[in-house]
């Protein structure tokens, strides 16, 4: 699996720190609310995990299977909710918590599918963001951490659902998938 892995972008320890960041912003914005983080599956497991592990305040986790890759390395466009929500989300905050950011359409897409459902704030939580390759206008209000438009994987992250359990972010080694 490691000699799939060209290089290393994010280590172990740049993951640890972030986490811990975002988890302190997280409690002083909604010091006195109850928030619910939404976990988009698979990738988000290994993020959201440490995430409220290191966030100390009340609050609920749900949730939800998307799907707009399949077993490619570009997002098709159409999102496909596989998996929603167990519990209603009306006049509820809600963080939803995502491994990458990339195009933009699968999280403009369940922040819209949020706001119909009656949340009372929904605001986007991400390890990794790819600016460059957003095609969709798309407040991101906590990034980890912003990377190049690279194939990455581990902490979470797959390629045809392999590499998740890897503890850093790499890099993909372009002969896996060409």
């Amino acid at each position: 699996m490691i000699k799939d892995v060209e290089r290393v972008l994010v280590s172990e320890e740049e993951i640890k720190e972030a986490v811990q960041r975002i988890a302190r912003e997280l409690e002083k914005d909604y010091e006195g609310r109850e928030i619910m983080f939404v976990g988009l599956l698979k990738g988000s497991i290994a993020f959201m995990a440490d995430l409220i592990k290191e966030y100390s305040k009340t609050c609920t986790i749900d949730f939800m299977a998307v799907s707009s890759y399949g077993s490619g390395t570009q997002s098709s466009g159409r999102v496909n909710i596989v998996k929603d929500l167990s519990v209603p989300i009306d006049g509820k905050d809600i963080v939803i918590v995502e491994d990458i950011i990339d195009s933009g359409n699968t999280l403009s897409f369940i922040k819209a599918y949020f706001a119909a459902k009656n949340a009372n704030s929904v605001r986007i939580c991400t390890l990794l963001n790819k600016p460059s390759r957003r095609v969709v206008d798309i407040d991101v209000e906590y990034i980890g951490f912003d990377i190049p438009d690279e194939f990455v994987i581990g902490y979470g992250l797959d390629y045809n659902e392999h590499y998740r359990n890897l503890p850093y972010v790499g890099v993909l080694d372009r002969s896996v998938y060409s």
